[in-house]
This record gives C-alpha cells, structure tokens and sequence, in this order.
C-alpha cells in the first residue's frame, strides 16, 4: 500500500464527508493505493455514525473510535499502530489542511528518502494575536530547546516513512514533538515543506490558548526526557552529589572552626551555617534517593493502557 492517511477529530461532522471525497480524488487521479484512518476521539455530534456511513461506502476507509476524549496524541499512536502505507500522512478533519499537498510529500518521501516532512503553514488565516504571535514564540523556543530547526511545529500536516511511526511512541500531549521525538530515536533526515493553509470553514477551534502553556510544559518534559528519560540518575544523582558535598564542607569548616579557634564562642547549632549545612545535605540526600527511585521505576515499569476503543470498522 502506498499511502495511509491517519485522521484525528473531535467533532468534525460537517468536515468529514467533503473532506473524504477530496482525499479520495486526489488518490484516485494520482493512483495511490490508499487507506483512510479516522480516528474519533470521543466525538458528541454525529462523526461517528458519519464514518460509519462512509466505511460501508469506501471499504479503504477505516474508522476507531474512542470511549472518551482522550486526546490528539492517543488519537495518532492509535492511527499509527494500525497504519500499513509505506508512508502516512497526517492531517486535521477541518479542511484547514489540503489533500492536494499529499503527492509532492508522498514524493519527498518516497524519492528523495527523507525520514519526516513537516508541513510550514507560513501564511495563516488564524487570528494574529490569539494563535499566530503564540505560535512563533512556542517554535521559537521548540527550536531552541531541540535543535531541530523547523518553522512550525504544530503543523497538523506531516509525512512519515512507515518505520517512523512504528518506532516512536506519541503520548501525553506529545503531538507537537513529533519530530523531536523521531530525531531522538534515531531519524535524522528531517525535513520541512511550505503547505497551503486554509481558513476553517465549519465549526470553531478545539484548541485554546491554554495549549501553548501545555506546549511549552510539554517542551521541558521532552527535553527533560530525550537528556535524562533513561538515565535519572545522572540529574538527580548529579545534583544530589554537589548539594551534598556543599552541605559536608560546611559542616567540616564548623566543626574546625569551633575545635582550633573559636572553642568558647556560639554552638554550633546557634550558627546559621549549621542550617545551610544540614539543609543541603538533607536536599542532596532526597535528590540522590529519587534518581535512585526512577532508574528502578525505568526498569520495573509496564506498559499500560493510555486510550480505550469503543469500535472499529474495515479492519
């Protein structure tokens, strides 16, 4: 198969019949064999029975549906888990994202073997100051923080080699690091197309701006994760190590200042070093103690179950 196409949405009814019939033109004029994956992320409008209907009508067409909302990155690993094209594409339901860019990233893919294409939706037709200023500041930062240098992040329009998506795991509100999640497991060759964007044409936004707050929450934890994720102990363990030793040499220059010079002054207690001295040492203690607790976490844990499905069709 050539081409899976992943679809997350959260109701999107008016969207998903125009846009299934625009995917499958696109496909059928540059003979793509194809599969269209829906996944339905605890819609409450009538999504579901809408892909219900046309599953039945394009036996390409695939549906899952969750029991709740459970979010757009459990949406995608869920597509992904199931997608079988040599290359996915993803893309948002509202029509804001174009099926017609699907050959020329299909093509990037395929012949010139980059590993992820990460569309640039470089003229928007979002409100500047709600979502385009945020915007720039988050990948401003996203590209700082990585070192992967793409414009636009949030960019629902991608392009996947198969064994991208089979070998990253999308989790949390991690959608947006897609790309710096594949350049940690090992995938390089990354690189970023101009994408049309188009104004929403049903429908108002799910996203507000709490999700740039989330973005930027989401930034330290993967940059946390891709520096110390296997390793705790060398954050912890390292912090815990100095802030001991600091505490240790206060307490050594106490404890000779008080025998050689000053036998007849102040307790030791009545010192202020003495508390700078048993903090830290406290704090080094606890660091060193939770890096400890996080490699046997790392190597006791079990996969558990981030989404359940309801239903699915076509598979």
């Amino acid at each position: 198969m050539n081409i899976s196409v992943v679809i997350p949405l959260l109701n999107e009814e008016e969207s998903l019949i125009e846009l299934h019939d625009w995917i499958v033109t696109v496909m059928q004029s540059n003979r793509f064999l194809y599969e269209i994956i829906f996944i339905d992320d605890g819609s409450t409008d009538q999504s579901w029975n809408i892909i219900s209907q046309l599953a039945e009508q394009n036996s390409s067409v695939k549906g899952i549906q969750f029991f709740k909302n459970f979010g757009k990155s459990q949406a995608l690993h869920a597509g992904f888990k199931v997608a079988k094209g040599d290359v996915v594409i993803t893309m948002d339901a509202d029509l804001q994202d174009s099926p017609e860019e699907i050959p020329e990233l299909y093509n990037l893919i395929k012949q010139e073997d980059y590993d992820l294409i990460s569309g640039w939706k470089k003229k928007r037709f979002d409100n500047k100051f709600t979502k385009n200023l945020p915007s720039k500041l988050f990948n401003w930062a996203a590209r700082k923080t990585s070192g992967v240098k793409l414009n636009d992040f949030n960019c629902g329009l991608k392009a996947y080699k198969n064994t991208v998506i089979k070998h990253i795991d999308v989790n949390g509100e991690m959608h947006r690091y897609i790309p710096v999640l594949a350049k940690n497991a090992g995938f390089v060759k990354i690189g970023e197309k101009v994408v049309a964007h188009q104004a929403r044409k049903y429908g108002e936004t799910k996203f507000g701006m709490d999700r740039f707050i989330n973005g930027f929450l989401d930034l330290i934890t993967i940059w946390f994760l891709s520096r110390f994720g296997k390793r705790p102990m060398y954050l912890f363990g390292g912090l815990g190590i100095v802030m001991f030793f600091i505490g240790f040499c206060f307490a050594i220059y106490l404890g000779i200042d008080k025998l050689f010079f000053n036998p007849y002054g102040r307790l030791i207690t009545q010192r202020p070093q003495f508390f700078i001295a048993l903090t830290t040492m406290i704090l080094g203690t606890q660091f060193f103690v939770a890096g400890f607790l996080g490699e046997i976490i790392l190597r006791t844990k079990k996969d558990s179950k981030r989404y359940l499905i309801n239903e699915e069709l076509n598979f």
